[in-house]
């Protein structure tokens, strides 16, 4: 536990703090608006999409090698 001799030093923790705080409050709002836009259903559209191409890509890799 921390000792305090004078006020100002009481006040500049509480100050500190306040601002720890607060800057704790903003990232949990940035995280909370990237968490919905992650869950919009056009960015799962792009990750299918995405997924598609990847499979569909192997896949012809495959046809081509085992074709001959």
């Amino acid at each position: 536990m921390k000792t305090y001799s004078t006020f100002e030093d009481i006040e500049n923790d509480l100050k500190r703090l306040k601002l720890e705080r607060d800057i704790a409050w903003e990232e949990l709002k940035l995280v909370k608006n990237e968490y919905k836009e992650d869950l919009k259903p056009i960015n799962w559209v792009g990750s299918a999409l995405k997924l598609t191409g990847k499979y569909g890509l192997i896949a012809l890799i495959r046809r081509i090698i085992f074709k001959r």
